[in-house]
């Protein structure tokens, strides 16, 4: 044998050793514990450390305080007592073998929603939703289309004066037909500015200056709440942003407000045709809260009159996005008047996300009677929060079209942080 041949089979028994090593139970042991861990107040976890006699000191005289490290029946535990930020150190046999960097966050409750609401937005100027073509003497033509305006564009100013809603728009409509100067508008186009010129043309038919726009200056519909903060009185709510459904654009929304609304009836959905909830605002209209911001996580504002009682009545934990973890939970919902109930669904898999990102949770409804009256997941439950070992853990934002059995989620943690809520204890340790 010589020595090339000798080295290749040497290499090879290494490598096997190596595999060997690295798929043997201690190793799976040790890579399952996680250099980054972040809990709650309260919280425990626990890591089967059953071959690996690993023990875990803390770095400091401090950190005994905010954790509690036990080793107990096969596996090790972590308890997170007090919100602070330490390493904890494991050993084995007294040698250093892994450091783990843990974060301790205050505990942070809020009430879960599940009830249906209207919502009403006014974007910030006018949008353009169309082309209409005016009919002149010299034939059809859009003055704004010739103009450069494409459909989503957000009309802002016109000479130099803001606008806010479509009836702004007529005084400058008509003085410009009289005198034959052209209109300079301001326009914002993917959220950048720019301005343009725009001559009206006459309508032959009824002698009006026209710019031959279709416009619009708010918006309505139903979802579904999805939490709120009783001491600071935010919420949080559809968890997806609200498109308008000419354009398929966000709205921009310069403020809004969200009202009861009442379940009337029930499309219930099927494979290739997703269903609906049918609902009325409730009488009179009534503001229940702001809409102050319409983000890709939701709508949040602030509540300025009470919701009407859900099944869960008192705040409950949250959960991070790492926590979440796939098996049965509850989504909170209405499906008939403006009763919330519980319903049986199951997470079928979840991202530990570590940035916001929609879309981390895939979700199935396994209730019979949710599937007997919807279907599954219907238009109008987006925001519909779901609970997972007393948590909220998320909330539900799009069915699959071909399975309305099923559909995406988005994980609580980025809702919170977009209605500005402290989920990560900054303003205690500001102060």
């Amino acid at each position: 044998m010589n020595k090339e041949t000798a080295r290749k089979i040497a290499g090879v028994l290494l490598l096997g050793i190596l595999m060997a090593i690295g798929v043997s139970k201690p190793m799976k042991e040790y890579w399952q514990i996680p250099k980054q861990l972040v809990l709650f107040e309260g919280d425990a976890v626990k890591f089967e450390a059953a071959s690996l006699p690993v023990q875990a000191a803390a770095n400091d005289r401090n950190a005994p305080e905010m954790l509690q490290v036990e080793r107990k029946n096969g596996s090790l535990s972590v308890k997170a007592k007090e919100h602070g930020h330490k390493t904890m150190v494991l050993q084995v046999a007294g040698m250093p073998i892994k450091q783990v960097d843990v974060k301790v966050l205050p505990t942070l409750k809020v009430i879960p929603g599940g009830q249906s609401i209207g919502v009403k937005l006014n974007t910030v100027g006018v949008l353009v939703v169309g082309y209409h073509l005016v009919e002149t003497d010299n034939g059809k033509k859009s003055p704004g289309e010739a103009a450069g305006i494409q459909v989503g564009d957000i009309i802002i100013g016109i000479n130099g004066q803001k606008i806010e809603n479509m009836s702004d728009l007529s005084p400058f409509i008509e003085e410009a037909g009289k005198t034959g100067k052209p209109l300079h508008l301001q326009i914002l186009r993917d959220q950048r500015s720019m301005t343009t010129k725009l001559i009206p043309l006459k309508d032959k038919h009824d002698d009006v200056y026209r710019i031959g726009l279709y416009i619009r200056d708010s918006a309505a519909g139903i979802g579904t709440m999805t939490f709120y903060d009783p001491k600071s009185k935010k919420y949080g709510a559809l968890g997806h942003v609200i498109s308008d459904m000419d354009t398929k654009k966000p709205i921009v929304v310069q403020n809004g407000q969200i009202m009861r609304s009442t379940v009337t009836s029930i499309e219930k959905g099927t494979s290739g045709n997703p269903g609906e909830k049918l609902a009325r605002f409730s009488d009179g209209e009534e503001v229940i809260g702001t809409i102050t911001n319409n983000s890709p996580f939701g709508i949040f504002g602030k509540l300025t009159k009470p919701l009407l009682d859900g099944p869960i009545t008192k705040p409950i934990p949250v959960a991070l996005a790492s926590q979440v973890k796939e098996g049965p939970a509850k989504m909170l919902t209405v499906v008939e008047n403006d009763k919330v109930e519980q319903f049986d669904v199951e997470i079928v898999s979840t991202i530990p996300q570590k940035f916001p990102a929609t879309k981390g949770l895939v979700i199935r409804v396994t209730d019979p009677r949710l599937l007997k009256k919807t279907g599954g997941i219907v238009q109008g439950m987006s925001g519909s929060p779901i609970v997972q070992d007393g948590k909220l853990v998320g909330a539900v934002t799009h069915v699959f079209v071909n399975d309305p059995t099923s559909g995406y989620g988005v994980h609580i943690e980025w809702m919170l942080q977009e209605a500005g809520i402290d989920l990560y204890g900054k303003q205690k340790k500001a102060s």
